[in-house]
């Protein structure tokens, strides 16, 4: 048995294209505000992909570009201004801020109504508590690829490896939104391997290159690997390479799908922001939501 490849890229290209779509439905064009301090190469890479993106679809984009000695104070009160402007939809502050910048002061300034990373503390209460909100990015499109690959999801097993409040403690509140039963399993879970073996749906979110082993997965289970993880390449000396936190080359042949590291997880985060952004826009407005970005 060999699993099938979850192609999480052609899948966020199908979902940029159902967001364009819904644009043109809607009676003004969305607004997204993305905010970044310093000179992170990495940070630099996926804002300038957010923007190209977010124009593709239709959206306009507003890019605010602040330099490395930025004060926590003038970044607070750039939200605070976004915050109060209502041609504004969504806003996202690119992680990780500088040195001597408190990313948690910032984030709780975001208006939870323009969070489209659903990183808010009332984000997240509005997501235990089960209410309508903006939903994070990444453990939506965990679960996306989950029904598009198993359809109904409900009474499967899902076992999150991980309990951050990015991913894991997220990701599995919107699975038990599926109606899945729900473990969450960690570094001080007793009998790891036979709690992640037990799962129909396994989601790695650790952090932790190829921790998960072959002998973890159940035969057939759908693996959603989170995990971006650099290590040092076999093939190229000095070089590095990018794995994820299941043992892809074995597990493939025991899982029944399972997404690769890089293309499975990782492009569906930018294409569930712009999702969410229409959303947001929506709610603000009081425009009803297109249907097509249901799931």
């Amino acid at each position: 048995m060999k699993a099938s490849k979850i192609d999480g890229r052609i899948f966020a290209q199908n979902l940029r294209k159902k967001v364009q779509k819904a644009v043109t439905q809607l009676p003004e064009s969305p607004s997204l505000a993305v905010v970044l301090v310093g000179e992170d190469p990495a940070s630099q890479v996926y804002v300038a992909s957010k923007v190209k993106f977010t124009e593709e679809c239709g959206m306009n984009s507003i890019e605010y570009k602040l330099p490395t000695n930025t004060t926590e104070t003038k970044v607070v009160n750039l939200v605070k201004k976004l915050n109060d402007n209502n041609k504004v939809d969504g806003i996202l502050v690119q992680l990780p801020l500088p040195k001597g910048i408190n990313s948690d002061r910032v984030i709780k300034e975001i208006n939870p109504d323009k969070d489209v990373d659903g990183l808010t503390e009332a984000s997240a209460g509005r997501l235990s508590l089960g209410k309508s909100g903006l939903r994070p990015c990444t453990p939506t499109g965990c679960v996306m690829l989950a029904k598009d690959e198993l359809g109904d999801l409900s009474g499967k097993h899902c076992v999150v490896l991980g309990r951050s409040i990015l991913v894991g403690k997220p990701a599995a509140l919107l699975f038990l939104e599926q109606n899945c039963t729900v473990t969450i399993a960690h570094s001080r879970t007793e009998n790891l391997e036979d709690v992640c073996k037990s799962a129909d749906i396994l989601i790695a979110a650790v952090g932790r290159p190829l921790m998960v082993k072959a002998s973890w997965v159940k035969e057939g289970a759908c693996v959603i690997d989170v995990g971006i993880n650099r290590v040092p390449s076999i093939k190229r000396p000095g070089k590095t390479r990018l794995v994820g936190d299941v043992d892809y080359s074995n597990a493939k042949e025991i899982a029944g799908s399972i997404t690769p590291v890089p293309g499975g997880v990782g492009p569906m985060t930018i294409a569930c922001l712009l999702r969410n952004t229409v959303i947001a826009a929506c709610s603000r407005r009081g425009w009803k939501a297109p249907t097509i970005l249901d799931f």
